[in-house]
């Protein structure tokens, strides 16, 4: 099967078996998103839900955050992942949001990673949530996901690497979508263990169902 077939089978898929496919952070404006996606990294979405609502009723402008000390800020999310450089990183974040882009979450990648503890992963959640630019933002399940389907070959072994490929073979108009279809996936279906491909309508083009299935048959052939 040819790249473009596979991809657009695997879209077609997606948007049949996904209808609805949106960030699972909670937020009210573009500010509150950034802080949640950078409280998100090596964090799971339902983690940070459970703290941010306390955190974003305490700082609810960027001007607030800039004025806290980290350690306040620390209080609010010590039971997320790496705490106290987050923290740091939102204090810094808003100072910058506020000294810089007169409060307002700018909307381009060379602006968003110019902010503490945004990196490009965080800087295409912005671009694509928010402001619904056609930008990838590849982070463990993208990048899982992709390399077990066979949207990217497995020479792609770096998120940038993944981010490019898919970029080059999905619709530009999609792609704020698509990076969500592949989270979700990869989040509920394809996960890291025990993927559940028994119930799973991608098996019949999945590169790595496929050779799991030959490998499978090769042991029952030598036994």
């Amino acid at each position: 099967m040819k790249t473009q077939e596979l991809y657009e089978k695997v879209l077609s898929y997606f948007a049949e078996a996904i209808p609805v496919a949106e960030t699972e952070l909670d937020y009210d404006n573009p500010f509150q998103l950034l802080i949640a996606v950078i409280l998100s990294a090596q964090c799971t979405d339902k983690r940070v839900n459970m703290v941010t609502p306390d955190l974003f009723a305490r700082y609810d402008t960027p001007e607030e955050l800039a004025a806290a000390h980290p350690e306040e800020v620390y209080n609010y999310i010590k039971s997320i992942s790496y705490p106290n450089n987050k923290a740091k990183h939102l204090v810094g974040m808003a100072q910058k949001l506020v000294s810089e882009f007169d409060g307002k979450v700018p909307d381009t990648l060379e602006e968003l990673v110019k902010l503490p503890g945004v990196g490009r992963k965080t800087a295409n959640v912005i671009q694509a949530v928010v402001y619904n630019k056609s930008a990838m933002a590849v982070d463990t399940h993208v990048y899982r996901v992709s390399r077990r389907i066979g949207l990217v070959p497995k020479s792609c072994t770096t998120p940038y690497s993944v981010e490019k490929r898919l970029m080059q073979y999905m619709p530009e108009g999609v792609i704020p979508k698509a990076h969500h279809w592949l989270i979700l996936h990869g989040r509920y279906k394809c996960r890291a263990r025990n993927p559940e491909c028994a119930t799973c309508g991608l098996t019949e083009i999945c590169k790595e169902y496929a050779a799991r299935e030959k490998k499978q048959k090769e042991k029952a052939f030598v036994k």
